[in-house]
C-alpha cells in the first residue's frame, strides 16, 4: 500500500518538500538555541572571571584579610543573591564564603563547572536551579571558588526551549500542509497534460494543454508540449497532403503512360511510331520516379542521415560556379543572371545538398521570371549567419499561399500550369534545418525572394576575400541534373 503511493511522483515532489523545509527549520532551531545559550553562558563566565581575578589582586594588594574583606562587602551588597564564593586553606579547610564544602566535582583551576544548588548546600534557589563555579588558586596553597546561581538565565533557557520547541513542531505543521498544497497543484498541473495526452493518445489531436498565464515553468512546458502536438499535427496534414496529392497529380503521368502504351498496342503501324510511344510512356514513368526518389531524398535529410557528412566549407566559391553554370541557362532564357558576394561566407554543412538547395532556388527563379529580367543571386555574411538569397521579377506568391510554400506537393495557382510536382522548396526547407538554418520567401515587388539563413563559423583570423580556397569544380552533369530537378521539384 505505502509502496504505491510513493510511485506518485506528486506524493514523492510533497514529501520531499516536506523534509527538506522541515530539516531547515530544525537546524535553524539548534542554531537559534545554542547560539542564545552560548552568548548566555558566555556572559556568565566571562563575569565569573573577571570576579575572580578581581579578588586575586586583592590578595596579592592586602593579603588573606584583604581577600575576606572584600568577598564579605560583595555579599552584603548582592541583591540578587546570586553571588558564590569560597576560600579554603591549603588542608581543604573552609576560610570564608556562603558555601558549607567545597563541591568535589571543582577539582581543576581553569574550566567552568555546572552544578546543581541542591548539590552546593545553597537552598535560596529551587531545587532545579544551577550553579556555574570556576575554582582560582591562591598562594599558601589556599583555593578560591567563585561562582554565579544562573536560576534566571536557566528559566530563560527554559523558556526559549519551550519556544523554540513549539515553533518547531509549527514548522512541522506547516510544512505538511505545504507539502499537500505541492501536491495538490503538481496533481493539478499534470492532469492538464494527462488528459491532453491521453486524448491524443485516443485518436484526436485537436486538445492542447492549458496555459496558466503565470509564465512559469508548468507553462513553459505547456508551451513546448503544444509546439510539439502543432507540429505533429502539421505532420499529420502533411502526411495526407501528401498521400492526396500522389494519387492526384502522379494519376495523370501514370495515366497517360498507360494510354500510350495501349494506343502503341493498338493503333502503331510500324515499329518507329511504337517505339515513338513507348520513350514517351517511359518519360512519364521516369518523371513519376523522380517523384518518388525526391521525396526519399526529403526523408532522408530530415532524418539527418547526412549530418555525418558535414565538413567545413566556403559558399563564395560554390556560389561563383553555379553561377557560371547557370548564366548559361538565364541566357538561353534570354534572361541576366547576377552574383554579388560580401566577405567570407564560411559553414559547417554538407556542400552536396547546400549546391542542391541553391541549384533549386535559381531553378525556380529563372522559371518564373519574364525575358529580359534579372535574377539575383548573392551571399553575405550577418550576425545571424551566412545569408544566400535568390531573386526574381516573376509573379511571385502570393502572401496567403507564402506559410505553405515549403509544403510537400504544394503548388500555388500561378504554378498550376508550369512543369513540376511542388517539392524543390520542401527539399530546400529539409536543407536548411538539417544545418541548423532556415528559409523565408518574402514579396520582392515584384517578383520572389528566397533567403536561406545558415549558421556560420567562427572563424579566429579570417582570410581576406581574395584569398578564398580553391573552386571545386561542379559536375559535368548538373546542368542536365538540375534542369530535371526543375521539372520535376519546383514550386
Amino acid at each position: 500500500m505505502y509502496r504505491g503511493v510513493f510511485r506518485s511522483a506528486g506524493v514523492r515532489l510533497a514529501v520531499s518538500y516536506a523534509a527538506v523545509f522541515g530539516a531547515s527549520a530544525l537546524v535553524l532551531v539548534v542554531v537559534l538555541w545554542s547560539t542564545t545559550i552560548g552568548l548566555l553562558n558566555g556572559q556568565v563566565d566571562a563575569a565569573i572571571r573577571a570576579d575572580a581575578l578581581g579578588l586575586a589582586e586583592r590578595w596579592q594588594d592586602g593579603g588573606p584579610q584583604a581577600l575576606l574583606s572584600t568577598i564579605g562587602e560583595r555579599l552584603a551588597g548582592n541583591v540578587d543573591e546570586d553571588a558564590i564564593y569560597l576560600i579554603i586553606d591549603a588542608q581543604g579547610q573552609r576560610v570564608a564564603g556562603n558555601l558549607a564544602a567545597w563541591p568535589g566535582e571543582v577539582r581543576k583551576a581553569g574550566p567552568i563547572y555546572e552544578l546543581p544548588v541542591h548539590e552546593l548546600s545553597l537552598r535560596r534557589r529551587g531545587p532545579d536551579s544551577l550553579a556555574r563555579l570556576h575554582r582560582f588558586a591562591l598562594p599558601n596553597g589556599y583555593a578560591l571558588l567563585v561562582g554565579r546561581d544562573v536560576a534566571s538565565r536557566a528559566a530563560l533557557r527554559d523558556l526559549l526551549t519551550h519556544t523554540l520547541g513549539w515553533a518547531l513542531l509549527l514548522v512541522i505543521v506547516l510544512s505538511i500542509l505545504g507539502a499537500v498544497l505541492v501536491r495538490r497543484l503538481f496533481h493539478r498541473m499534470l492532469s492538464h497534460i494527462s488528459a491532453t495526452a491521453a486524448a491524443i493518445s485516443a485518436g484526436d489531436l485537436s486538445p492542447r494543454v492549458k496555459l496558466s498565464g503565470r509564465g512559469d515553468e508548468f507553462d513553459r512546458l505547456a508551451e513546448t508540449i503544444n509546439d510539439m502536438l502543432d507540429r505533429i499535427g502539421r505532420l499529420m496534414d502533411g502526411v495526407r497532403q501528401v498521400s492526396n496529392a500522389i494519387a492526384h497529380d502522379l494519376r495523370t503521368p501514370i495515366t497517360r503512360a498507360r494510354a500510350r502504351l495501349e494506343n502503341a498496342a493498338d493503333n502503331a503501324q510500324t515499329p518507329d511510331d511504337l517505339r515513338t510511344e513507348i520513350n514517351q510512356a517511359i518519360q512519364d514513368l521516369d518523371n513519376v520516379t523522380a517523384v518518388f526518389q525526391a521525396l526519399l531524398r526529403i526523408s532522408e535529410i530530415e532524418a539527418g542521415a547526412r549530418r555525418s557528412a558535414f565538413t567545413q566549407l566556403d559558399l563564395a566559391p560554390l556560389l561563383q560556379d553555379l553561377s557560371e553554370l547557370y548564366t548559361v541557362v538565364a541566357e538561353e532564357a534570354g534572361l541576366a543572371l547576377h552574383l554579388t558576394l560580401t566577405g567570407p561566407l564560411s559553414l559547417r554543412g554538407d556542400r552536396t545538398l547546400v549546391q542542391q538547395a541553391i541549384a533549386n532556388l535559381l531553378d525556380n527563379a529563372l522559371k518564373f521570371s519574364p525575358p529580359g529580367s534579372t535574377v539575383r543571386l548573392a551571399g553575405r555574411r550577418t550576425a545571424s549567419g551566412v545569408e544566400l538569397s535568390v531573386t526574381d521579377t516573376g509573379p511571385g506568391i502570393p502572401p496567403i499561399d507564402l506559410p505553405r510554400a515549403t509544403e510537400r506537393f504544394f503548388r500555388g495557382e500561378t504554378a498550376r500550369h508550369t512543369p513540376g510536382f511542388g517539392l524543390g522548396l520542401t527539399l530546400v526547407r529539409a536543407v536548411a534545418q538539417l544545418h541548423g538554418g532556415s528559409i523565408a520567401l518574402q514579396d520582392a515587388r515584384p517578383g520572389l525572394r528566397a533567403l536561406l539563413t545558415l549558421p556560420a563559423v567562427q572563424e579566429s583570423a579570417p582570410l581576406p576575400f581574395a584569398a578564398l580556397q580553391p573552386r571545386a569544380a561542379l559536375p559535368a552533369a548538373l546542368l542536365t541534373e538540375g534542369q530535371h530537378e526543375h521539372v520535376a521539384m519546383g514550386r
